[in-house]
């Protein structure tokens, strides 16, 4: 799974890195421990909502970057609340999931990222059970583009405004990841972004395979503090490498 994520960037460098438009309205605080149901930033490929102008569903779509709520919330939710069940969507089923079918085909966007925290199961020097936190990030600095899914939601019967919901797609961890975790989030290549984006390809199946084993060298696996396991704790200090919980000692 993908509970907890790294989104540091300015919107400025994402935009650039991302080739999108600004449509996110309002300023962004770096976060060092993206947690469900705050609010993310995310790549949409869809047609402009110029304020003070009727929304062309016919016009052509342009590359934005958008907030949402992390937590899936579909069209036909009674209320928030099931948004924080939703904020992952297993790549195997996402075709038979009611909730995430539709939104495949239609509405797919990628989650920036500077990296993903999991955590190892692991037993300290006294035989306690433990969760070791590590943070996996690339080791060249760019951003990491989540397969994410979006809907939009709003109560029955109301005029608010559309909340804009999201959830990262998730699949089988490769290689040495794998040890830490039997789940990680799909993420995708750069030569995958624009297909993935992309309104009028109706189901990119092949784009839910994940990348090979060599393609996760790039990836930095790094042991950090257990402050992480707090959403309450969010510093740059949570990135910062940490010595990895001492393991019990074996008798033979």
């Amino acid at each position: 799974m993908c509970g907890r994520y790294v989104s540091t960037k300015s919107t400025g460098d994402l935009l650039d890195e991302f080739d999108a438009e600004d449509a996110t309205g309002e300023s962004y605080q770096a976060d060092y421990n993206v947690a469900p149901t705050v609010t993310v930033r995310t790549v949409v490929n869809r047609p402009p909502r110029e304020e003070g102008k009727e929304y062309d569903p016919q016009a052509p779509p342009i590359r934005q970057l958008r907030l949402a709520r992390w937590g899936l919330v579909p069209s036909w939710a009674k209320d928030l609340s099931v948004g924080s069940r939703m904020f992952n969507a297993r790549a195997e089923s996402i075709n038979a999931k009611p909730a995430f079918r539709t939104a495949f085909t239609k509405r797919r966007c990628l989650v920036p990222a500077d990296g993903w925290y999991e955590w190892l199961r692991t037993t300290d020097a006294n035989g306690k059970p433990r969760k070791q936190p590590y943070l996996m990030t690339p080791v060249d600095g760019r951003s990491l583009a989540f397969a994410g899914l979006y809907e939009f939601w709003r109560p029955k019967g109301s005029e608010q405004d559309l909340l804009l919901s999201v959830t990262v797609i998730t699949v089988a961890s490769q290689g040495d990841l794998a040890e830490i975790h039997d789940r990680m989030p799909l993420v995708l290549a750069h030569s995958d972004w624009q297909r993935w984006l992309d309104p009028t390809v109706a189901e990119p199946s092949e784009l839910l395979i994940p990348q090979d084993e060599s393609a996760r060298e790039h990836l930095e696996l790094r042991p950090v503090s257990e402050l992480v396991n707090s959403v309450k704790n969010n510093a740059p200090q949570l990135l910062d490498p940490a010595d990895p919980i001492p393991a019990a000692q074996e008798l033979f």
